[in-house]
């Protein structure tokens, strides 16, 4: 069983999980408006080789040390799946709005505090099941199942939320023993491998007035990246996960400032259910680590 983090490392563990949810926001919605003009494959290269830029820079000379690892086929799993779970979410988006791909997607708060209960050996208490229950709810209240976000489309938000359990549940079980750049590298190259094999044979010719775009989506999917990293290995994946639902908010903003898609009240009423369990599960969670320190 892992190390418990301290009261800490939870407070900043959840402060980057949401500072990563609101990159990978950002990204998702840079992303829409291109793939609206570009293949999904090319978008995905961009994102991937931005990071592998990004990441051989800052590391300079410790670049050869950071690709050593001891652990090849976890890493080589949990790359394809954060890829998988880019893949679906992207190929989503031009078929529906951004803020009911996120509210799909958001699945994986439930699936990370399952899995890590049975996989990690965390524990799974009343107030962890409570909070992620109270946001799935208040996600559907959102999606509203049965009524026309629920098109063939929407499986691929859910098949991403898949992937990104599997490559959450991997990083928190990794993060304690090297450091958050070998598998920020590791699965940039392996992305941009296997996209840039697909290049040939989708690529679109890029004025010069989109490269900023495609650049941004590189930086802010490096960013978040990293946050997301740094905090499943600082706290537990119970802890964080149920964070990653304030993403519905900021999908619902990027949404109506860049593509005009307004939320409904329904849309709003789910959101404040989400921010106000993951509020919860904090409180609940300083509340008992602090009662801890006092015996």
């Amino acid at each position: 069983m892992m190390t418990p983090p301290t009261l800490k490392d939870t407070k900043s563990g959840i402060l980057l999980m949401v500072l990563a949810i609101f990159c990978f926001a950002a990204m998702d919605a840079a992303a829409k408006g291109l793939i609206a003009r570009y293949p999904v494959p090319q978008v995905i290269w961009a994102r991937f080789a931005g990071q592998v830029l990004i990441v051989a820079l800052l590391l300079g000379p410790r670049l050869p040390q950071m690709l050593r690892t001891q652990w090849p086929v976890l890493h080589l799993v949990r790359s394809a799946c954060q890829l998988g779970a880019i893949a679906c979410f992207f190929s989503a988006l031009p078929y529906i709005g951004l803020a009911e791909a996120t509210a799909l997607g958001d699945l994986n708060p439930v699936l990370i505090t399952l899995g890590a209960a049975l996989f990690l050996g965390e524990r799974l208490g009343p107030r962890r099941l409570a909070g992620v229950i109270a946001a799935l709810i208040g996600a559907l209240i959102i999606i509203r199942p049965g009524l026309s976000v629920f098109t063939p489309a929407a499986l691929l938000p859910l098949a991403a939320a898949v992937f990104y359990s599997i490559n959450a549940l991997l990083t928190r079980r990794l993060g304690p023993h090297e450091t958050a750049w070998t598998p920020m590298i590791l699965a940039a190259l392996f992305g941009m491998a296997v996209t840039s094999a697909a290049l040939p044979f989708v690529w679109v010719p890029v004025p010069m007035a989109d490269w900023p775009q495609f650049a941004l989506i590189g930086v802010l999917g490096t960013v978040a990246q990293l946050f997301l990293i740094r905090a499943f290995t600082l706290a537990e994946a119970g802890s964080v996960a149920p964070f990653a639902y304030v993403g519905l908010i900021f999908a619902t903003g990027w949404g109506y400032i860049l593509y005009d898609e307004v939320p409904d009240l329904p849309t709003i009423i789910g959101a404040l259910v989400i921010v106000l369990a993951g509020l919860y599960v904090w409180h609940r969670e300083t509340r008992v680590h602090g009662a801890s320190k006092s015996l």
